[in-house]
């Protein structure tokens, strides 16, 4: 059987100030290196109006050629947090159902790695939070 996901072995979670829970690196990783790709569980609008109401919100992504639906990630992916000018950028595989998340740019060991919640990884505009 061929593996459709795949998790870097230098991945680990830790706790992160200011923002709970974040992804870190425990080794060096150079640019343009595959972390993660992982699987989605697809959900209607309708199911995003509702998920929306809960903590699951800060979790899922807009989904689709139309973004007219929401997905929850497996791995690690919902547990990266925002930079407007991260290190790492994510894509999304709608046929495939499938999230993939890269660097941008070298990493140092301990370094935190992030996304841009805005989809492209140096897009500042604005987000539905407010960045501390």
């Amino acid at each position: 059987m061929k593996p459709i996901s795949f998790l870097h072995p230098s991945l680990i979670i830790g706790n992160t100030k200011g923002k709970g829970r974040g992804v870190f690196s425990k080794t060096d990783l150079q640019a343009d290196l595959l972390l993660e790709r992982s699987p989605v569980i697809v959900m209607s609008g309708a199911d995003r109006k509702l998920l929306d109401q809960t903590l699951l919100h800060d979790y899922i992504f807009e989904w689709g050629d139309k973004r007219d639906k929401c997905c929850m990630a497996m791995g690690y992916v919902p547990l990266y947090n925002h930079s407007f000018f991260s290190n790492c950028e994510y894509t999304m595989d709608f046929r495939k159902k499938m999230i993939s998340i890269k660097t941008v740019r070298a990493i140092t060991a301990g370094e935190e790695l992030f996304i841009n919640y805005n989809g492209d990884w140096n897009n500042d505009s604005p987000i539905w939070f407010t960045v501390k």
